[in-house]
């Protein structure tokens, strides 16, 4: 039997994988106890499947009008937009996160992706839920390979009186790859925690000593597990309750029972939640209101769905507990299409939403050329890794080296959290202003950079095509603090536009240059 298509069977409770994968390279023996035993503290993951348009749900205001040279047809007024301040706005549907950010709940980073975007659906969801680099195949899960850290023997032997419940728990009918170990899935697929199946679980005859037999018991032994745990479930998610009034929509529904089963105590670290219908490449908007269409209302059920669920979590004091993050395998490019859609492109904003966030934005806006190539992107700013890395560090509490090796990344620690005692384990003061020039700009061949650090520090520049595609990298290596200069050469390149990016400790600023 395929466990793969076993585990898709079971409509309402999916079971954990067991994939026989190979021990990944970032996973060592020595890693153990890496989440805090004793911390309540929980992460829901909202997957944006298909690529999420940046671009539309947090509009750069100060480029309006260079995004309406190129993007006319899919964008909405300006005098709708949902102002955060004279540069940035929300789409008019996004009223709900509006309202999360002005509540000083939310953090958005701009511009996050990873170098050398890929940009197949497939592969570039298994880079986000894997945490791998873009030219390398890694099996498990950036979650997975932490559960498994410190659990190696799962399945076997769970649930038990330690560790009575599930580890991670998905929304709908499927485990999450993000919560993928080396060789089992740390997830529960549940679709209504109020009416989980029970599975018959085979009785007890012999097993043969052969490859059947290994199959049967795989089988056996899932099927004990599941129902214990959705024993479990069901108990918890009948002892919460929920005080928000949640939109009638299969996602707010979702995000509803997960307020549920953390009241009612359910132990389970990570939540999964997912939206699809993200990849808009035709019919985004309704032809001659943009502010209206396909678009409008993903954004509106995302917005609405995390209004309510983050109201819930408050009223049920909560929310100093759960920290919300949303995802999508990459951003929208910036011109659109003739068909009133936006094709795959490369970076977007990306969200944290909780009492624990330091709320604003982090990054600067994209920016929008004078003329824009058909395969141009959002140029990347802050690596995934880095926003990975730094949950796992004050959120989850996880020493910074092991972190470094489950990611198989030397990630930068981000100020993304702190608005909560001991979360933050460093220091979270303003971002220094790099202060970069980039000149003459359209250049022949050569360009100088220049730009000034506060303090000694590592300076990472780098070299990126329209499409994401690394073409090189400057240096990487310490440099004093005061004002910097080097040389940038682009005389091999063909002409085009070119992205430099700089980035020192957390700061990090993308420079568009165009090369006659």
């Amino acid at each position: 039997m395929d466990r793969r298509n076993f585990l898709r069977a079971g409509a309402a409770l999916s079971l954990p994988l067991l994939s026989g994968a190979p021990l990944s390279a970032s996973l060592t023996n020595g890693l153990r106890t890496l989440i805090n035993p004793d911390s309540d503290r929980v992460l829901v993951l909202i997957q944006l499947n298909g690529g999420n348009d940046g671009l539309s749900t947090l509009v750069p205001v100060d480029q309006f009008d260079k995004l309406m040279r190129v993007r006319s047809n899919l964008m909405s007024p300006q005098d709708q937009l949902l102002n955060i301040d004279n540069n940035l706005a929300f789409h008019p549907s996004a009223s709900g996160m509006h309202q999360i950010y002005h509540d000083g709940k939310m953090l958005a980073v701009q511009g996050v992706a990873y170098p050398n975007q890929n940009r197949s659906h497939f592969r570039s969801t298994d880079i986000w839920t894997s945490a791998s680099d873009a030219n390398e195949l890694v099996t498990s899960g950036w979650m997975g390979r932490n559960f498994q850290a410190d659990h190696p023997t799962f399945p076997e032997g769970f649930p038990n009186e330690e560790t009575p419940h599930p580890f991670a728990v998905a929304m709908g009918n499927q485990v999450s790859q993000t919560c993928q170990g080396t060789g089992t899935n740390f997830s529960m697929a549940v679709t209504d925690p109020f009416n989980l199946l029970t599975l018959a679980g085979g009785g007890n005859t012999p097993i043969p000593d052969n490859f059947y037999g290994d199959e049967l018991g795989f089988l056996r032994t899932s099927i004990v597990q599941a129902n214990a745990y959705g024993a479990i479930v069901q108990t918890v998610a009948e002892q919460g309750q929920s005080q928000a009034n949640y939109p009638d929509n299969r996602f707010a529904s979702e995000l509803k029972n997960v307020a549920q089963l953390i009241s009612g105590g359910l132990k389970s670290k990570v939540y999964v939640v997912s939206l699809g219908g993200f990849d808009t490449h035709a019919n985004q908007v309704v032809s001659g209101n943009p502010s209206d269409g396909v678009y409008s209302d993903l954004l509106r059920t995302l917005s609405e769905g995390l209004a309510a669920f983050h109201q819930d979590l408050r009223e049920l004091e909560l929310e100093d507990r759960v920290l919300s993050m949303t995802f999508s395998e990459f951003g929208r490019r910036i011109r659109s299409n003739q068909s009133l859609g936006s094709d795959h492109g490369t970076a977007a904003p990306l969200f944290l939403m909780g009492s624990c966030v330091q709320a604003g934005i982090l990054g600067n806006n994209a920016e929008i050329g004078d003329s824009v190539t058909t395969d141009e992107g959002v140029a990347m700013q802050y690596d995934f890794r880095d926003v990975y890395g730094t949950v796992f560090q004050d959120w989850f509490e996880l020493d910074p080296e092991r972190v470094r090796e489950l990611l198989s990344h030397d990630y930068v620690h981000l100020p993304i959290l702190g608005g909560c005692d001991a979360t933050s384990t460093e220091d979270n003061s303003p971002l220094a202003n790099l202060q970069v020039k980039l000149w003459p700009n359209p250049t022949a061949n050569n360009a100088q950079v220049s730009f000034s650090i506060t303090g000694k520090d590592t300076v990472d520049m780098s070299i990126s095509d329209p499409s994401g595609r690394l073409l090189k990298t400057v240096f990487k290596r310490k440099l004093s603090a005061g004002n910097h200069q080097f040389s940038l050469g682009i005389e091999n390149y063909p002409a085009g536009v070119y992205f430099v990016r700089l980035q020192s400790g957390a700061t990090v600023t993308t420079q568009r240059i165009v090369k006659r």
